[in-house]
């Protein structure tokens, strides 16, 4: 069963199964049951939701990247000790219209949709002036806002599920209700419900910007809380047509951080590149090489932006692990990639479904990845310049400003292995998110492919991990244990693919502790790749 490695973890995949993972798979007519070995924990008794690609291609044309294909809805259901597995496409428009048309209908994030070919020249022509179509391919997340549960992706649409039987129930436009071009697919939801999340977004004067938009709780009349959507706070934007990638942002208990990474839309060529020539999102990216990283921090409620200007090197970042305040000064953990290369350029899925020389040779060109905590002081004077500013005892993260006044941050590492990212973190959400935390938890990527579950001390740099030969796990998730005291007390829940075994699959239950094996629930079908997703009580 498990063993314990270092970290680094270092198991190699010459064998080449986990092309499975990225391989089209059909949904179920009904829940199966799983076999469990071990003892699944009395108090798990809701539903493990993820979302992830599951149609890698339709008819004859292919999806590209690994953002492509279209959303999956996995359910993994607890009940007195027993598992089931179910799983359905999500009915997007993107999904109902491939599936009729035979072809790909609606461009994705790496793969272009052709014109009709059935369409004379005429109506190709006007078609072009209705604009372009987005994606409403839901592959990435699912949260709840009220007592409704989303499927999401990063545009302007959110598309509303059941989360019992998996069905698809209506397609949402957030653009009509606040001003976003596009939002993520990683709130922050506060315990009584209320949801934050950020989108880039039309500023003043035509220039651009990023909206943070705040959703409230249920309401006592029963109206939809979406329509109360309200922006609380913006940030601008250091290039005027060029906004930043953003893909997830930090919240402590009283600020904001958001960190503007090289990584840039180019509007332009978005909006020309569509009409002009067969063209997807991922053609419209382009890396700023000369901004470095810019942190952004705003007050919460009221909500205000704080204009001091941070900026460290070069970094590519997509998720936030924890943020939190401290004496002064902010706490930001991050997963970061080192330089201003995009890490998309490298998961399109022929680099992924590659060999194992060829995927390690791909890995060698891309950026590093680290674990990375940044540190911000919120009490800054201008006479201060040219020392460090950070006087927290336990971090080596400093803060230096410069003559003009812009605040120089150098990270502490936390993590750091060649190749090998800790990544797709989650923490004790309920109790410590925003807070003075100590355990991280991961998906250990191994060139890129995903091959063991770690869990990381932040504080003293202590490293865990679960690793089987030939086993690719997804983002685990943590439940707590009802009445556990510790914040580690509690379960990861992970679902693992596993091409050469009996049973291609399992949910995996592991000890938050140690990350010992508790259970598991092999499934008959095999599972493709899972990116997110939450465990609904």
């Amino acid at each position: 069963s498990s063993i314990q490695i270092s970290s680094i973890g270092r198991f190699e995949h010459p064998a080449g199964s986990y092309k499975k993972i990225f391989e089209t798979c059909e949904e179920l007519a009904e829940p199966l049951p799983a076999t469990v070995t071990g003892r699944i924990p009395s108090f798990l008794k809701g539903s493990l939701l993820r979302l992830g690609p599951g149609l890698f291609e339709v008819g004859d044309e292919p999806f590209y990247h690994l953002f492509d294909g279209q959303a999956l809805m996995h359910k993994f259901d607890f009940k007195n000790g027993q598992v089931t597995y179910y799983r359905k496409f999500v009915r997007t428009d993107a999904y109902v219209r491939a599936i009729t048309e035979k072809r790909v209908v609606i461009t994705e994030f790496g793969t272009f949709a052709y014109p009709d070919p059935c369409k004379n020249i005429f109506s190709r022509f006007f078609s072009y002036f209705k604009g372009v179509e987005v994606t409403d391919n839901c592959l990435v997340n699912v949260y709840p806002i009220g007592e409704d549960f989303y499927a999401v992706t990063e545009t302007n649409y959110i598309t509303k599920v059941n989360t019992e039987n998996l069905e698809t129930l209506k397609k949402v436009d957030m653009c009509n209700y606040v001003n976003i071009n596009g939002i993520t697919a990683h709130p922050h939801i506060e315990s009584d419900g209320t949801v934050y999340n950020i989108g880039n977004c039309m500023g003043k004067g035509a220039t651009l910007a990023y909206n943070i938009v705040r959703i409230p709780p249920t309401q006592k009349d029963k109206s939809d809380p979406i329509e109360k959507s309200k922006v609380v706070v913006q940030f601008p934007s250091a290039e005027r047509f060029k906004p930043s990638y953003v893909h997830s942002f930090g919240m402590s208990d009283n600020y904001f951080v958001f960190v503007e990474t090289p990584v840039k839309i180019n509007l332009l060529k978005f909006l020309s590149a569509w009409s002009i020539r067969g063209s997807n999102y991922m053609d419209c990216f382009e890396s700023n090489e000369s901004q470095g990283t810019l942190f952004h921090v705003a007050k919460k409620d009221p909500g205000e932006y704080i204009d001091l200007k941070f900026k460290g090197a070069p970094i590519g970042m997509f998720h936030h692990i924890n943020t939190y305040e401290d004496q002064g000064f902010i706490v930001v953990d991050l997963c970061s990639w080192k330089g201003f290369e995009f890490v998309y350029n490298y998961l399109w899925l022929a680099n992924l479904r590659a060999n194992w020389e060829e995927v390690k040779k791909a890995a060698m060109m891309a950026p590093q990845p680290e674990v990375r905590r940044y540190v911000i002081p919120l009490d800054v004077h201008k006479e201060e310049q040219g020392k460090n500013l950070v006087s927290l005892p336990y971090t080596t993260a400093t803060a230096v400003m410069h003559a003009d006044g812009m605040i120089w941050l150098e990270p502490e590492v936390l993590f750091s292995g060649p190749r090998q990212a800790f990544e797709f973190p989650q923490i004790n959400y309920q109790r410590y998110g925003g807070k003075n935390y100590t355990y991280a938890y991961g998906l250990g990527l191994n060139h890129f492919i995903p091959d063991r579950i770690c869990k990381l001390n932040v504080k003293t740099k202590e490293t865990w991990v679960w690793q089987e030969p030939e086993s690719y796990p997804s983002e685990p998730l943590f439940v707590q244990t009802p009445d556990g005291v510790d914040e580690d007390d509690g379960v990861l829940l992970t679902i693992v693919a596993a091409p050469g075994s009996q049973r291609p699959a399992y949910m995996l239950i592991l000890n938050a502790k140690d990350l010992s094996e508790i259970a598991r629930a092999e499934v008959e079908c095999s599972i493709p790749v899972t990116f997110h997703g939450m465990y609904k009580q």
